[in-house]
């Protein structure tokens, strides 16, 4: 198990964090979701492999079948590697390097049933073989039976109970199963065998945001940006988390360095000029809405901050530039149309600022009625 790497696949620019001026929580509390989902599935971090099976020591593998099925992985047979998989098996049935192998190759062909027998076979073969565990796991977990995966981790933990990436592994299984509090103990029990790995902090976080405990969520966020102090992803998902908590003097450190860490995304520029605005520094403000806009001019919530911005600073025409591209890509925007009436007021268009000021009545009316949410 040492060495085992966990792969984030995050990606702030794809988490759309629609932040309405004015609202107390200015990003979608379902946006950090959207990240700590993105964390690779158990199936995926657990998958067996040829490779990782032959690396085993077991004497089976001197065997010429075992270049016969290399030969037919080359050439992508990969029936025939399962079929002489399964001759090796039968000429070597007190090896569970053979069964293993045999399980690995039944599993990419999606044989799980053949797959799940030939890991057990294994495990009783050699009850310590760790590999058989994992693979049993494995069948588990791609078919979606999380809790059916769980017993044969907790195997190795009894093997191996120092193996964080086990922990990790059990934890998601456990939130996957619904059983929100046994994959935050695990998540705890990972972060604390490996500290220094971000990827256990973010699983934390992940757990603790599925029994709702905002600061608990918001702490392990915050360890995983201190262990990858580098990593402009992190530091802006931190700045995200403490803007959905209202924390937004405490986003800005976060958002900063992120932005000079990932100068070309948008939602940071965004977001941080969103933050900056709302403590006043509005000449900062600007800079980085501005930027935010040149990287991705379709993103609606950067026009509306920005409108707001120029409304601060009394630019009432580049105001209006900005909010009529607000309320043109986020039309059911009540506060856009609100600050568009006020900017075509400020500028002598009284029939334009009526029409923005009925849309927003309109909207506001709306969001009213029973079943709508402000």
């Amino acid at each position: 198990m040492r060495g085992v790497k966990l792969v984030v696949l995050l990606s702030a620019c794809s988490v759309p964090l629609f932040c309405s001026v004015g609202t107390p929580a200015a990003a979608e509390d379902a946006s950090i979701d959207r990240l700590l989902n993105k964390l690779p599935p158990p199936e995926k971090l657990i998958k067996p492999s040829v490779q990782k099976a032959l690396e085993q020591p077991d004497p089976a593998f001197k065997d010429s079948l075992v270049t016969e099925i290399v030969r037919a992985a080359t050439t992508r047979d990969f029936q025939q590697m399962l079929n002489l998989s399964r001759k090796l098996a039968e000429r070597y049935p007190r090896s569970a390097g053979a069964r293993c192998l045999q399980g690995v190759i039944a599993y990419d062909l999606r044989q799980f049933g053949e797959a799940s027998a030939s890991f057990r076979t294994a495990a009783k073969i050699q009850p310590a073989f760790t590999f058989a565990y994992f693979g049993m796991a494995a069948v588990e977990s791609i078919q979606g039976h999380y809790a059916s995966a769980i017993p044969p981790l907790q195997r190795v933990l009894e093997l191996e109970p120092k193996a964080a990436v086990v922990y990790y592994y059990l934890s998601d299984c456990a939130l996957r199963a619904a059983r929100k509090q046994e994959g935050a103990d695990y998540a705890r029990k990972a972060a604390a065998l490996a500290p220094s790995d971000a990827d256990m902090w973010l699983q934390l976080a992940k757990a603790e945001k599925a029994l709702g405990h905002n600061e608990a969520t918001l702490n392990a966020i915050a360890k995983a940006a201190e262990v990858s102090p580098d990593s402009g992803l992190m530091l802006a998902i931190l700045g995200f988390s403490y803007i959905n908590l209202n924390r937004i003097p405490q986003a800005i450190p976060p958002l900063d360095r992120a932005a000079k860490r990932m100068p070309q995304d948008y939602l940071v520029h965004s977001q941080l000029g969103y933050c900056l605005m709302s403590v006043g520094q509005v000449d900062a403000a600007i800079d980085h809405l501005r930027k935010g806009a040149s990287l991705n001019s379709s993103y609606g919530p950067v026009w509306e901050h920005l409108g707001v911005a120029y409304q601060k600073q009394g630019r009432h025409r580049d105001a209006v530039n900005a909010l009529e591209n607000a309320t043109r890509l986020l039309p059911a925007s009540r506060l856009a149309w609100h600050h568009l009436s006020q900017e075509y007021q400020a500028t002598g268009r009284a029939a334009d600022a009526q029409r923005a000021a009925g849309r927003a009545q309109q909207l506001s009316a709306t969001l009213a009625k029973p079943g709508k949410k402000a």
